[in-house]
């Protein structure tokens, strides 16, 4: 007999999915330490994300500020690497695919030079298809797909399966909700 398990669920702690640390450079949760602090006391998995504002800075001085403000990974067990929320809201900032690509190379390097760890994208399918012109360059990273659906949609044309999917707004907690595409010991 074949019995469907259930994957593990996420929720929002704060402004939006996981726990927002910062965005751009200029902004810093003012909640994101007692959101932090309360789920590794609650024993719940956490990691922080940063909100991408590629018009304001380069990708390194946005990687910088989200290392100093939380964003940083560590390989206690409970503390997911760094997430970089590219939702873009279909405007792309004013930049070219090619411009977009380098910005996010840049943040990914700088981010990876300082924790050893490749952050997760947070992106929707179309708009990384028309902000990055569906770059295939960050396919080894974890892809954080939202699509707010019943079924996890298409996803970017280089990555063949999702780490986690937003596939809604509001559920049974408050918040956006999450699944992680695996099981509890993989995170």
């Amino acid at each position: 007999m074949l019995v469907k398990r259930a994957l593990p669920q996420g929720i929002d702690v704060s402004n939006f999915q996981g726990t927002q640390a910062t965005e751009g450079t200029t902004f810093i949760d003012p909640n994101f330490s007692s959101n932090y602090v309360g789920a590794k006391n609650a024993g719940v998995i956490r990691g922080a994300y940063h909100f991408a504002n590629p018009d304001t800075s380069s990708g390194a001085v946005q990687a910088d500020f989200f290392l100093a403000h939380g964003g940083e990974w560590s390989g206690d067990g409970i503390t997911l690497p760094g997430a970089l929320d590219l939702d873009l809201e279909g405007t792309c900032y004013g930049l070219t695919a090619a411009q977009m690509v380098a910005w996010i190379d840049e943040l990914s390097n700088t981010y990876h030079s300082a924790t050893a760890s490749s952050e997760h994208l947070i992106a929707f399918t179309d708009v990384w298809a028309s902000c990055t012109g569906n770059s295939t360059a960050f396919s080894s990273h974890p892809l954080w797909i939202v699509h707010w659906a019943t079924t996890i949609g298409t996803l970017p044309t280089s990555w063949g399966n999702t780490t986690f999917w937003q596939y809604a707004a509001i559920g049974p907690v408050p918040g956006d909700q999450d699944r992680f595409n695996g099981d509890v010991a993989r995170l």
